[in-house]
């Protein structure tokens, strides 16, 4: 099966190479999922990029607590997604293979490590709206779809 692509490819630009993993935490029976709001504004799955020597399920762990200040329980691996986007913070053009799971479950554990974000709960169907990216829309119909 092709893996979905998102965003704009171009062959004139040089991108830099970032890979993520990404996981759908929900509660109340699957209704509501958290997103996390950048400073930007920008809404995002909880997540990030998967650093060296990181396998994909240890970068999940690891921003989880970063994000949420919660640990999860790792369930569904939803699949591969391609982003291509340029970043006006970063000013660099990047290739993000996105790799995306489910929570099976999830305890609060305290604070989130990282002060710079908003954490907000919404309707699955408001989410897909909220998300900027692509890729985390793409992941959350397909959620939606096997539950």
């Amino acid at each position: 099966m092709k893996t979905p692509s998102f965003g704009e490819k171009s062959e004139k630009v040089l991108y830099k190479k970032r890979l993520g993993a990404y996981i759908i935490v929900s509660r109340k029976n699957g209704t509501e999922i958290v997103l996390v709001q950048a400073p930007n504004g920008a809404y995002f799955l909880p997540g990030g990029e998967i650093e060296q020597g990181e396998t994909k399920e240890e970068a999940i762990h690891r921003e989880m607590i970063e994000e949420l200040g919660i640990e999860v329980v790792i369930g569904e691996y939803l699949g591969q997604a391609d982003e291509y986007f340029h970043s006006r913070h970063r000013s660099t053009d990047y290739h993000n293979p996105g790799y995306f799971f489910v929570a099976y479950s999830w305890t609060q554990i305290g604070d989130p490590l990282e002060k710079t974000n908003t954490i907000c709960w919404v309707s699955v169907d408001e989410g897909i709206d909220l998300l900027k990216r692509g890729s985390h829309k793409w992941a959350v119909h397909k959620w939606k779809r096997n539950k």
